[in-house]
């Protein structure tokens, strides 16, 4: 399994937001004022469910890839490899799922864009079998 060398400090066991989640991660959450940056720490295999950025304006997420192998894929997409360097601009109402390739650990700061009535919904988790077709 690759290790990674985190950029900022791992933060602890991401308990709060587990059951999104399928697989271990860990959170630091850098900054909970202006603007909202976590990062994001998910052990080989690990990631989180299919989701949605909502905002009625404004909105949506950057993620910010800082070490390890990792996977991005928005609904109806074929999935992006991600690794140190890559930067994802997600817009508020885009359906996906991000996390570690099975061999890797994967961190990355999670932006958050600011945006009004903004929320986060979270749907079914990946499928094995979507996984697995992963390479």
């Amino acid at each position: 399994m690759d290790e990674i060398r985190d950029l900022f400090p791992r933060g602890g066991a991401n308990t709060a937001y587990a059951r999104y989640f399928t697989g271990n991660s860990y959170l630091n959450m850098l900054s909970a004022e202006g603007v909202v940056i976590a990062y994001v720490t998910f052990e080989p295999g690990c990631r989180n469910n299919w989701h949605i950025h909502h905002a009625s304006d404004g909105g949506g997420q950057i993620l910010l890839c800082t070490s390890g192998r990792g996977w991005y894929q928005e609904w109806g997409k074929d999935a992006r490899a991600l690794c140190a360097g890559d930067v994802v601009h997600i817009p508020a109402g885009v359906r996906h799922w991000h996390g570690a390739a099975r061999d890797s650990w994967f961190a990355h700061l999670a932006v958050e864009v600011p945006g009004e009535g903004a929320r986060n919904e979270w749907l079914e988790p990946v499928s094995e079998e979507d996984y697995g077709k992963l390479r």
